[in-house]
C-alpha cells in the first residue's frame, strides 16, 4: 500500500509539474515593443510629452505603431519624430522612415504637444498593451518602407518591404477601405480620377490576424491640366489699400478673369472680417467681388498676410478655424481659398501651422471640389525650415492641399530675379517630392509662384521682361498658380520707390496683369 501510495504521489507531483510547465509555455509572450509615456513640461493650458518606444523582444522590429485616446477637451498640437493622425479623440502615431527599425533592446522617442491637461489612455503599441504582454503575437509585424513607385492618369503603384515570418498576404488601404489584396510586396491601385490626391497604408496578415497599418504615403495621379485654367492667373487686388482700381477697367484692358482678394483677418476672436474690421458682406470688398462677377470673373479670398490680427492664432482649434473659413465660403459660394501664412504668429509657429493645416483638411472634407492654396515665403534655394515643416506636416496630416505657392521676393534675391525665382521653385518641387513621393510632373502641378511686380520691399527688381520669363518657365511646367502682389501697384512711377499704388519703375499701366492673364 505504501509503494502504491508513493507511486501515486510521484505521479501526482509529475502531473503537477507538467501542468505548470504547460501553463508557462501557453502564456502569451510579451509584446514585441513597449511604449512609456512621460510629460516633459506643463503650462496652464497644455503640456509637452513624449513616448519612449522600446523593443523588448529578441528579434529586430521594422516598424512601430502607437495608439491612444485623449479625454474630451484635450487635443494634439505640434508633434515630431513620428507621423500623428487623429480621429476624434483617438490618436495614431507611426514611425518615421529613420526610426522604425529597432534592434533587440533598442529604443526611440517621439514627442508632441497637447492642448488641454488630459493624459493618454487605452495605449497600445503594435496592437499590444504599451506596458508589454498580450496583443496578438501570431499576427505579422507591420510592413515598413511603403513608397510610391509610379503614377498614371488613373493609377498609383506602390511597393513596400517584405515582413519576415509567416505572411499570407498584404492589404493596401485608403483610409478604412481595402484597395488591393496581394501576396507580394507591390500593388497598383487603378480606376482613379486624373489629377486626384490619395493617401495609402499597408498591412500584413496571416491566419492569426492582421498587423497594424504602416506609415502612410501620399500620391497624386497625373493628368493635371497645365496652368489650372483661368483660376491659375489670379493677381492680388486689395480693395482697402493703395488707390484700388475699378476691377472692370483692369479686366477690360488685360483679359484677366480672376483676382485674389486681400485680406480676411480676425474681427475679434475667431470671427472673420475683411481687414479685421469690415463686414463680410455689404462693404467695399463685397462690392468689389460683385463687380468682378458682374464682368464675368471670379475671386479667391486670401486669409492672413504679413500684418494684422489673424484667424490662425485666434481660433482655438482646427475645427473652429475651419468654421471661420466656412463662413466666408458660404458668404460668397467660393471655388477656392488662399491661406497667406506669414510672420512669426502663423508661419513660424508650429501649433498655428498645424491648426491651419487641420482646418484646411476639414474644409476639403466639407466642400467637395473646392481648391485650397497655401502661400508662404521662401529662400533663394527653396522653402526654409519653416516652409519645409509646413509641407511635411501637410503630408503627415493628410491635409490634401491643392497648391503650395511660394513668394520669391524679399529674400535677398539680388539682381537676377528670374534665376533666383526658378531656383526657389525647383527647391519647392524637391521638397514636395520628398514629402509626398510625387513625380516631377505631379509636383509642378501642385505648385504656384506669387511674385512682386516692380520693386520689392528689399528693392529687388522684377521688370515686365523678367516677369514674362518667369511666366513662360512656369507655364512650360504646368504650375497651378501664377500670381503677383499686386494689381494696385501695377502702374508706373519711375523712381517712386516701394509704394502702395505703383510699382516704382517705368512700365505700361496694368502691364504685369496683362502678362499674367496670358498664363
Amino acid at each position: 500500500m505504501r509503494l502504491r501510495s508513493a507511486r501515486v504521489a510521484t505521479f501526482a507531483a509529475a502531473l503537477a509539474a507538467a501542468l505548470v510547465a504547460a501553463t508557462v509555455v501557453a502564456a502569451p509572450p510579451a509584446s514585441a515593443a513597449t511604449a512609456a509615456f512621460v510629460r516633459v513640461t506643463s503650462w496652464g493650458s497644455g503640456y509637452e510629452a513624449k513616448f519612449t518606444v522600446k523593443n523588448d523582444s529578441s528579434a529586430s522590429i521594422s516598424s512601430w505603431n502607437v495608439q491612444f485616446d485623449l479625454p474630451a477637451g484635450s487635443t494634439v498640437g505640434a508633434f515630431w519624430d513620428a507621423l500623428l493622425t487623429t480621429s476624434g479623440q483617438h490618436v495614431t502615431a507611426v514611425n518615421q522612415s529613420w526610426n522604425g527599425t529597432l534592434a533587440p533592446g533598442a529604443s526611440t522617442t517621439f514627442g508632441f504637444n497637447v492642448n488641454g491637461n488630459g493624459d493618454p489612455t487605452n495605449c497600445t503599441v503594435n496592437g499590444g498593451p504599451c506596458t508589454g504582454g498580450g496583443g496578438n503575437p501570431g499576427a505579422p509585424a507591420t510592413p515598413g518602407g511603403l513608397r510610391v513607385t509610379g503614377t498614371t492618369n488613373t493609377s498609383v503603384s506602390l511597393a513596400w518591404n517584405a515582413v519576415s515570418g509567416t505572411v499570407t498576404g498584404y492589404r493596401v488601404y485608403e483610409g478604412t477601405s481595402v484597395k488591393a489584396t496581394v501576396t507580394g510586396t507591390s500593388a497598383t491601385v487603378s480606376g482613379l480620377a486624373a489629377c486626384s490626391a490619395h493617401s495609402y497604408t499597408v498591412t500584413a496578415y496571416n491566419a492569426n490576424g492582421e498587423s497594424a497599418k504602416s506609415a502612410a504615403v501620399s500620391a497624386s495621379t497625373t493628368g493635371c491640366t497645365g496652368g489650372g485654367g483661368a483660376m491659375a492667373a489670379a493677381p492680388y487686388l486689395y480693395p482697402g489699400w493703395g488707390d484700388p482700381p475699378a476691377p472692370s477697367t483692369v479686366m477690360g484692358a488685360t483679359g484677366i478673369k480672376w483676382f485674389t482678394i486681400a485680406f480676411v483677418l480676425s474681427g475679434g476672436g475667431c470671427t472673420p472680417a475683411w481687414d479685421g474690421n469690415g463686414p463680410l458682406t455689404g462693404g467695399p470688398h463685397a462690392s468689389t467681388i460683385a463687380a468682378i462677377r458682374a464682368a464675368g470673373g471670379d475671386v479667391i479670398p486670401s486669409f492672413g498676410g504679413w500684418s494684422g490680427n489673424k484667424l490662425g492664432p485666434n481660433c482655438s482649434s482646427a475645427s473652429a478655424l475651419a468654421g471661420a473659413y466656412q463662413q466666408v465660403i458660404n458668404a460668397y459660394g467660393l471655388k477656392a481659398i488662399d491661406i497667406d501664412i506669414e510672420n512669426s504668429d502663423e508661419f513660424e509657429n508650429e501649433v498655428v501651422q498645424d491648426r491651419i493645416l487641420g482646418a484646411l483638411k476639414i474644409v476639403k472634407q466639407n466642400n467637395p471640389g473646392i481648391k485650397t492654396i497655401v502661400t508662404f515665403g521662401t529662400t533663394t534655394s527653396g522653402p526654409s525650415w519653416w516652409g519645409t515643416r509646413l509641407i511635411n506636416q501637410a503630408a503627415a496630416l493628410g491635409a490634401n492641399i491643392d497648391t503650395f505657392t511660394i513668394m520669391p521676393f524679399d529674400f535677398g534675391g539680388g539682381a537676377n530675379m528670374y534665376q533666383n525665382t526658378v531656383n526657389a521653385a525647383e527647391g519647392l518641387k524637391n521638397a514636395l517630392k520628398t514629402a509626398f513621393g510625387w513625380s516631377d510632373a505631379t509636383a509642378y502641378a501642385r505648385m504656384g509662384i506669387s511674385g512682386m511686380n516692380g520693386l520689392s520691399d528689399q528693392q529687388e527688381l522684377t521688370s515686365p521682361a523678367t516677369w514674362t520669363q518667369i511666366r513662360d518657365w512656369a507655364k512650360a511646367r504646368g504650375l497651378s498658380r501664377f500670381t503677383f502682389w499686386s494689381v494696385n501697384r501695377d502702374r508706373a512711377c519711375p523712381g517712386g520707390g516701394v509704394v502702395s499704388n505703383c510699382s516704382g519703375i517705368a512700365q505700361n499701366t496694368w502691364e504685369f496683369t496683362s502678362i499674367t492673364a496670358r498664363y
